[in-house]
């Protein structure tokens, strides 16, 4: 049996997701609209540490500002007598029709500073909700056609964009950073930032790169034929891991949205290893909230949203916990250390040593056996992964 998830566990559910109606290109809703307030309470309940949402989940498009208002003082009030918390909100430039050809990137100037507005509004919501995330999804930021737009300047109209996002946050001294979401493609042909790769390229020709990090999510990186668990490990390394979405997706196709682990399982159980056992001295790699951005089945009814919910919390508990296990095996730590992985720890020069004096090793070149290598000298990984299988299918 799997804890019971607490809030300690930091599992946070966006509200467009146990809110989606399941409507797709092809077919009407199979549900009705999930209160915002009801869904606090609901997730409160299953042990959820907090909700995210989008502008338009909260309050519809071009509601009255005493609309909005009201919206946001329910929820408010029903954080408050819950305990949840809103640690990420975002903005949605994507579903109505005037962002048909982006926001920050339209080819039509007006649509553009719309889009800053609406944006720099919901940075002031953010601030107000106490939110130390803003994550920013450009779903419609990107084109189908090669001749439509020329890349290389919407990428200085996004770049523009999110350095007057940047420049608000310090102005207003705001605690509030940005986590680009990448995405190759879906719902446009190809999208802008397709990958954790291309946005943390595009992250340092910014003004204030420290501000904007990454909100990589498991599908988004699958659906590019990626690793996902490599990808999250480059974030880390380059300290740009600012918040994580976790779902379920099964090769490269439609952005499936699976409750977390109902897709590559393996690629799940190395992930929460990575998040939970990964860092520079074997303790937890990621403090943040794990965020469940998946959607319930077109199949289910209300009662199955609401099992869904709780099955994505399930399913990263049972991971962590076969994750702890796998890392306690003496017979595991005996596989890693046949591995090598020690000496990929060490230095390929040694301290003080210049390219000079590796040049000068015999030892290094010319006195090196390669052919030593032939049917010898293997690595073991295979043993290290199947005893890792072993430990997912509770088999030791």
């Amino acid at each position: 049996m799997a804890p019971t998830p607490t809030p300690a566990d930091k599992f946070t559910f966006g509200l467009w997701t146990i809110g989606w109606n399941a409507q797709d290109p092809f077919g009407s809703a199979t549900r009705g609209p999930v209160d915002a307030v009801d869904a606090i309470h609901k997730l409160s309940e299953l042990g959820a540490y907090g909700m995210t949402f989008h502008d338009d989940d909260l309050f519809p498009f071009g509601c009255s500002d005493a609309d909005r208002r009201a919206a946001i003082d329910a929820l408010k009030k029903a954080c408050d007598e819950t305990g949840m918390t809103i640690p990420m909100i975002t903005t949605n430039t994507f579903s109505h029709p005037v962002f048909k050809d982006g926001g920050v990137t339209s080819n039509d100037r007006d649509v553009r500073r719309f889009t800053i507005r609406k944006i720099l509004r919901n940075i002031d919501l953010a601030a107000e909700l106490g939110a130390k995330t803003f994550v920013m999804w450009g779903g419609r930021e990107g084109a189908e056609y090669d001749f439509s737009k020329d890349i290389r300047v919407a990428l200085e109209r996004y770049r523009e964009a999110a350095n007057v996002f940047g420049a608000y946050v310090l102005e207003k001294g705001y605690d509030l950073k940005f986590a680009i979401e990448p995405k190759p493609n879906e719902p446009r042909g190809d999208i802008l930032l397709p990958t954790v790769g291309h946005a943390l390229g595009f992250i340092e020709t910014l003004d204030n790169p420290e501000l904007v990090g990454l909100n990589p999510e498991v599908g988004h990186e699958q659906m590019a034929g990626l690793n996902f668990t490599a990808g999250i490990a480059q974030a880390l390394y380059q300290g740009k891991l600012f918040h994580i979405d976790l779902n379920g997706q099964r090769g490269i196709k439609y952005d499936q949205d699976l409750v977390f682990g109902h897709g590559d399982l393996i690629n799940a159980f190395s992930l929460v290893d990575l998040l939970e056992n990964g860092g520079p001295e074997g303790g937890q790699a990621y403090t943040g909230p794990r965020h469940f951005d998946y959607k319930p089945s077109r199949t289910e009814d209300i009662d199955g949203v609401w099992a869904s919910a709780e099955a994505n919390m399930r399913m990263y508990l049972l991971l962590k916990e076969r994750a702890a296990a796998f890392r306690a095996d003496p017979e595991v730590q005996e596989a890693i250390e046949a591995t090598r992985q020690h000496e990929l720890a060490q230095t390929t020069l040694a301290e003080g040593e210049s390219v000079a004096d590796l040049l000068a090793d015999t030892s290094a070149y010319e006195d090196f056996d390669a052919d030593a290598y032939f049917d010898a000298k293997g690595f073991g990984f295979v043993r290290l992964q199947q005893l890792a299988v072993e430990h997912l299918m509770g088999a030791r």
